[in-house]
């Protein structure tokens, strides 16, 4: 456990390359860019559905969707010989405002391919209709379901992205403090852990990262809180007033929450993110609580690269079969 760089990192973050270019141009056609309005996040999460149709590997893998109290789930499982005994729970990214199992079904076939898992994916309630505790009731559903089918808490993994990431997070964080069996390891892909928003790398990446802006990211923090009702287009939607909400709690930012006793983790993240101190930062507060952890940096890669095939994907995916061969 450790921290590695998939390749010789060189932070180059005051540019992009032709690659993240591109990126940001096909990004952009189905992205709502900044908006807070319910109309334009909706056009988002229509547009990732779209993407997810072209996007999600279409043979090696069995779908079934299934519901928990109402909550939409899916399970993915490989169409082929395999680990019936150990389950990837998957919490998919989009911001807390985006997302469907459409969606979770890129990166949830990718994990069930390349590992022989079984995926369980989760539609969690999206903000800004259903604001903050809303996903966190949801997953909590989800995994207490699952322990009710008598898969124990040693025998499941807790995979998030992004968002989901930081819904991950915050999902051990609820079963620690309940005093609960913690899952048996824990994959973080991009994970957003900060909601404070004072990572380093938002202006060091700011010209590099071809996904995500600050403002994005302030607007996705609003959402989940509950704000873009008090949203007035008239007004500069910058200046929302929200000092109310102190964001490094725990429950809004997992970075300040108490991780000791948590599970081993893999976090990686892509060197051209602004989110980037998410998981450095992340890394080191595992690791001084004694986790045991290992942060991979992917170079040239943008904000959860494993949703696209290529070399990193293969090579980042190849790797959190690895963790999981080591766990087992």
């Amino acid at each position: 456990m450790g921290r590695f760089v998939a390749s010789k990192n060189q932070e180059n973050e005051s540019q992009m390359t032709p690659l993240m270019k591109a990126i940001k141009s096909i990004h952009s056609v189905s992205s709502s860019g900044d908006s807070l309005l319910l109309e334009d996040i909706k056009k988002q999460r229509a547009g990732q559905d779209l993407y997810a149709k072209i996007s999600t590997p279409i043979v090696g893998v069995d779908t079934n969707e299934f519901s928990v109290r109402g909550i939409p789930c899916e399970w993915i499982t490989p169409a082929y010989k395999h680990d019936a005994d150990h389950i990837i729970l998957y919490c998919h990214g989009g911001g807390y405002t985006c997302g469907s199992l459409k969606y979770a079904r890129i990166v949830g076939s990718r994990l069930c391919l390349h590992t022989a898992f079984r995926v369980v994916s989760v539609e969690y309630a999206l903000a800004p209709e259903h604001p903050y505790p809303a996903a966190l009731e949801d997953i909590t559903v989800v995994w207490n379901y699952l322990m009710s089918l008598g898969i124990g808490a040693k025998n499941v993994v807790v995979v998030g992205d992004s968002a989901g990431g930081n819904l991950a997070l915050e999902l051990l964080l609820r079963l620690k403090n309940q005093g609960r069996i913690l899952p048996k390891g824990l994959v973080l892909m991009s994970p957003w852990t900060d909601m404070t928003l004072s990572g380093e790398t938002y202006e060091t990446c700011k010209d590099a990262d071809p996904m995500l802006t600050k403002e994005y990211i302030q607007h996705a923090r609003y959402s989940y809180v509950g704000l873009n009702n008090k949203y007035d287009e008239a007004v500069d939607n910058y200046k929302i007033e929200d000092s109310d909400f102190d964001y490094s709690d725990p429950k809004y930012s997992p970075l300040f929450g108490d991780l000791s006793g948590f599970p081993p983790t893999l976090i990686q993240v892509g060197s051209n993110e602004i989110l980037k101190d998410d998981s450095r930062r992340l890394y080191d507060k595992l690791l001084s609580e004694g986790v045991m952890v290992t942060l991979e940096e992917y170079e040239d890669a943008w904000h959860v690269f494993q949703m696209s095939p290529g070399k990193k994907t293969n090579l980042a995916m190849a790797s959190i079969e690895n963790f999981l061969d080591i766990l087992y």
